[in-house]
This record gives C-alpha cells, structure tokens and sequence, in this order.
C-alpha cells in the first residue's frame, strides 16, 4: 500500500466500496446502519451499504461491463452460469429479485426458475 495513514486506508477500501455499490461518506455524518471504519484507533470513513434491490442492479450492471455485452445477447449457457453465480449471492433472496434478472437477462421469469431448478435437479 503506498502511503501512509487514513488516506492511504480510505484508498485502499474504496475498491471493495465501490464493487458492492456502496458510498464513502465523513464518519461525522454516519446514521445508525452505516459502517464506520477506524484506523490507528480513529474513524477513518463511514461506508452506507446499499439497499439489497440496488445492490443486486450494481451486480448486474457490473456483470454486464465485465462481459462486454449486454447481458441479454449472451446465449443459453452463459445466462444459466449467471443465474447460477448470482444465486450463490443470495440474490433471489431479494424482494423481485427473480423479475430484475429475468429482466437484466432478457428472459422470462419462467426460464430463470427452469434455470434454477434444473441446477437443482444436476
């Protein structure tokens, strides 16, 4: 880690802040379910965690820039590694979480349950 102190910590987590879709903001500011994080003994930064519908549109979102392509043009058997993975997240957990893949996916609601079914079924 190059640098020293709450800078180079608040560098540091940034990246992993950033991938869940959370936002940074001044400690001084945190509400009762942000995530204050100290260093050397002193709060650093305080992290607001998305709400998990967000949380599941940045996973998609990124998923889809890290392929390339929208997520609806990959063919039958990248989509089902996708609902795969994304079940492993807990994403079907989330309230309408089966319609914003089937959406993001651009498949029916029917396919991704044929999907997750039939892993369960393998």
């Amino acid at each position: 880690m190059s640098g020293t102190g709450q800078g180079a910590f608040i560098a540091a987590v940034k990246p992993l802040v950033d991938a869940m879709g959370g936002e940074m903001i001044p400690p001084d500011e945190a509400g009762p379910d942000d995530v204050v994080l100290s260093w050397e003994g002193a709060a650093a930064v305080a992290v607001r965690l998305p709400q998990l519908a967000d949380s599941l549109d940045h996973i998609l979102a990124a998923l889809e820039r890290r392929r390339g392509v929208p997520l609806a043009e990959l063919d039958r058997k990248a989509k089902q590694e996708i609902v795969r993975s994304l079940e492993a997240r807990g994403a079907f957990a989330v309230r309408h979480g089966v319609e914003t893949v089937a959406s993001a996916l651009g498949v029916s609601r029917f396919t991704v349950y044929n999907y997750l079914n039939r892993e369960k079924g393998a």
